[in-house]
């Protein structure tokens, strides 16, 4: 039996190359996304039910993740003809209609992603990645078969990293909705003893290495 090796986007690495079919096309991902925040994510197979919630859910969201200037593309293993399928069924039967599109992928891109995980089976797992308009990979979630995404919170963790970017802060649980601070943002660690000494003067915070402050 050919085995193949188990891999996997790390924090910080370049998205790897994709040349792939999809629903829109052949599509080369990162190179065709330059410039965009991205999320791929991969769904086990075509025509099962969780996957079809998780379809719609990405869909009903559209509009978030546009403003966010957010490009969505799905990926499972099965075929081009296959997803044609299943999101015109989707189309016809619940009313929503797929407008992102979705790769036809193979083993080797699967295995290059990290999506195959011998213990659970040979279906791809749930796996979301998010690029940035670099080309990086900013954020990587895995998810079993049995359990469907939460998408609000891609959503929630893709405005967090503009934000982070943008602002040079860190962002805290649930933002924003946090326990501690609410809807504010953390402020980086101080670098010197100096700057650690000024920084409740300069700042709110529960000490000089948790300060926080709104946008």
């Amino acid at each position: 039996m050919e085995e193949h090796a188990l891999t996997m986007p790390l924090l910080g690495d370049d998205f790897p190359e994709l040349q792939v079919n999809t629903t829109h096309g052949r599509m080369n991902i990162p190179g065709d996304f330059k410039g965009s925040w991205f999320v791929l994510f991969s769904h086990p197979a075509d025509f099962t039910p969780v996957c079809t919630t998780e379809f719609v859910a990405f869909q009903k969201r559209i509009e978030q993740f546009d403003e966010l200037g957010v490009k969505l593309i799905g990926m499972s293993v099965d075929q081009v003809f296959s997803h044609i399928k299943w999101v015109e069924w989707i189309k016809e039967e619940l009313g929503v209609e797929i407008t992102y599109p979705v790769v036809a992928a193979n083993d080797s891109i699967a295995g290059k992603m990290g999506m195959l995980h011998p213990g659970k089976g040979t279906n791809t797992v749930r796996a979301v990645f998010v690029g940035d308009p670099e080309g990086k990979v900013r954020l990587v979630l895995y998810y079993p078969q049995e359990i469907g995404r939460n998408i609000d919170e891609v959503v929630r963790a893709v405005k967090a990293l503009q934000i982070s970017d943008s602002k040079g802060v860190a962002v805290p649980a649930g933002w924003p909705d946090n326990e501690l601070i609410g809807d504010r943002v953390i402020i980086p660690p101080p670098g010197s003893t100096e700057e650690a000494a000024k920084r409740l003067s300069r700042y709110e915070g529960y000490d000089w290495w948790f300060c926080h402050k709104k946008l």
